[in-house]
């Protein structure tokens, strides 16, 4: 069988990279997209190497502008070949509570976190068909899932992450396509370490498993979606939380 190529949106990220590094690691050939105003590709690069992984591309672009995302997609596809497994994993927060929430804070967040799964997808989701094999997986968020105070513009938008994945999987099951969600909870990510201590150990006493979640757990999660075992699966949402929620 001939290399999949994965293509990972937000690739740069805490999550993004564990999610590039587990789809390299299982063979598949990574394209990793990113935003020139705020990732650091060089910087990325390293710390791929420093995890014995090599030979990824990288595109850059704004998820959230449609003409961005074809131009994304088409370099990627000159890079590495059609685009087989396409993980929309790029998001921002904006949080505040509600009655003072300003209008670009709502906009920002719905066009990048939701939005930006019709830029993305509507590029390689008809290849795919056509070919009878492809691999959609949308990272939406527990928050999505349960909803959070102070992030209405972010829970929206990882609702309809989840709404998405839904309603395409059931468009494309005939074709051989899957669509699939993750919600993620608390992860080990940079950012979230960067927390105040006594706010993260609140966090972590509210989890049953009394941890966060390993970035490369989503990783593993994405290879298993991504893989042929998983060719009876879509329309789901799988609930990373360490038992934080049930849906």
């Amino acid at each position: 069988m001939a290399q999949r190529v994965a293509l990972v949106t937000g690739a740069m990220g805490g999550i993004g990279t564990a999610i590039c590094i587990s789809l390299a690691k299982a063979g598949y050939k990574v394209v990793a997209a990113y935003h020139p105003e705020f990732d650091k590709p060089a910087e990325w690069e390293k710390e791929m190497a420093a995890a014995g992984v090599k030979g990824t591309a990288a595109v850059a672009g704004d998820v959230s502008d449609f003409a961005s995302c074809q131009k994304m997609v088409a370099d990627a596809e000159a890079a590495a070949g059609p685009i087989d497994v396409l993980i929309n994993n790029a998001g921002i927060t904006r949080d505040r509570m509600f009655a003072k929430m300003e209008k670009d804070q709502w906009d920002a967040v719905i066009s990048t976190n939701l939005s930006s799964l019709f830029n993305m997808t509507k590029q390689v989701s008809a290849k795919m068909a056509e070919r009878g094999w492809g691999r959609i997986i949308n990272i939406s968020s527990i928050n999505g899932v349960k909803g959070q105070a102070g992030q209405t513009n972010y829970s929206a938008a990882k609702a309809g992450v989840i709404g998405f994945s839904k309603a395409l999987a059931a468009e494309l099951a005939a074709k051989n396509v899957t669509v699939n969600a993750i919600a993620p909870g608390y992860v080990a990510t940079k950012m979230v370490m960067a927390i105040k201590q006594e706010i993260l150990q609140g966090i972590i006493d509210s989890v049953p498993m009394k941890r966060l979640g390993k970035p490369e757990e989503i990783g593993a999660a994405c290879v298993y979606l991504a893989s042929e075992d998983a060719g009876f699966i879509t329309g789901a949402t799988l609930n990373i939380n360490g038992g934080l929620h049930y849906q």
